[in-house]
């Protein structure tokens, strides 16, 4: 009698649950029954795949993949749809966290340089090739982009314009065309994080010359977390470049690493000249010398202020017994026609975030 139970009780929960399944509606059991729509057409082999198929076209995680093909019963395109309205509410609710990581992209043709710095929360994602591939997209994007009006220095990319450009992608992941602010989102629903279009900027080059780049820490050709850019000018357009492309390679190189401020002792301005001089001059006071003695601490310290922070009174760091000036001096003599550094620019992922969104490093020749 025990077992004519037993049986009875197994073939009323597979009864239940067959129908369960029929129906496809949520039912509340004992017996367990799913509370959420549930496809007995396709086998578990088939779920494995499908959601190895939106894992591969979202990069979303498995658990949030699984929920969303449950949910829509089991359809590819509807959960695909799913998880984007998902990825993008969740975008949105993550847009004030702090984004400090990322990655600088830099792109560059004969005339021009651009540099656009994308923020995300962790070194994590900033490895992420989909991010990257974002990255490396709105560098070129900005590059086509052309100022309202002739520069003739370093110029700050207006983001809201840029954002609001259309962009087309060939990517597995990213495909099609969209807004620069809708692909921005999209990767953030992808990631899980915060992801932001900081800041930009595009170094023009005005007379004969060439534009030089360098990338510190870089994953992949155009990126890095530090960028130095610099332009060298030549008075002659047809002095031949190899040289000046040889030495511009290595002064973007100086710049990332010396950190110049100011492109000569001229572009230092007064007001930070004097602010220098008083705080050496206490300092030198203090030591109890004469003040004759203390007048030529003063300028010894003011001579050393300059060659750490104006680019043409720096130590070459290639060869360490000349300086940025005589540098040019003898490349002029060696190309035969005068040679000058007509901008620099240095830009780095997350300089100046706590404080304030603008450049921290910006330089220019008046």
């Amino acid at each position: 009698m025990q077992f004519y139970k037993m049986m009875l009780s197994r073939g009323a929960k597979r009864s239940i649950e067959t129908l369960c399944r029929r129906v496809s509606v949520p039912i509340h059991s004992e017996y367990g029954c799913s509370t959420r729509t549930y496809s007995s057409e396709a086998s578990p082999l088939d779920h494995m795949s499908l959601i190895k198929k939106l894992r591969e076209r979202t990069s979303a995680p498995i658990k949030e993949v699984k929920s969303a093909l449950i949910d829509c019963n089991w359809n590819l395109e509807d959960a695909q749809k799913e998880l984007r309205k998902r990825g993008v509410a969740l975008a949105s609710k993550k847009a004030s966290r702090a984004a400090a990581e990322g990655l600088l992209a830099l792109s560059l043709n004969d005339k021009k340089a651009v540099v656009i710095e994308l923020n995300c929360e962790t070194d994590f994602v900033a490895r992420n090739e989909i991010f990257q591939y974002l990255a490396s997209s709105l560098a070129k994007l900005a590059l086509s982009t052309e100022a309202s009006e002739q520069v003739t220095g370093p110029f700050s990319i207006g983001l809201q314009g840029l954002e609001n450009l259309k962009i087309n992608f060939d990517h597995p992941k990213l495909s099609g065309e969209t807004t620069v602010q809708n692909a921005i989102t999209e990767v953030a629903a992808m990631m899980g994080e915060n992801v932001k279009l900081r800041r930009g900027f595009a170094v023009p080059l005005s007379n004969p010359g060439v534009i030089s780049t360098y990338l510190h820490t870089c994953p992949h050709p155009g990126l890095g977390r530090i960028a130095g850019i610099l332009s060298l000018e030549v008075e002659d357009e047809n002095a031949p470049l190899d040289a000046v492309k040889r030495v511009g390679s290595e002064l973007a190189m100086h710049v990332v690493a010396a950190k110049p401020l100011f492109l000569t002792k001229e572009h230092v301005s007064s007001d930070a000249v004097q602010n220098e001089r008083e705080i050496l001059k206490s300092q030198a006071e203090s030591s109890g010398r004469p003040q004759a003695a203390i007048e030529n601490m003063v300028e010894g310290r003011l001579r050393k202020y300059f060659e750490e922070v104006v680019l043409m009174e720096q130590k070459f760091i290639v060869n360490d017994t000349i300086n940025v000036k005589t540098l040019l001096s003898e490349l002029s003599k060696e190309v035969g026609t005068p040679v000058k550094v007509g901008n620099f620019l240095r830009m780095e992922v997350g300089e100046g975030f706590q404080r304030a969104d603008a450049p921290e490093a910006l330089a220019e020749a008046a």
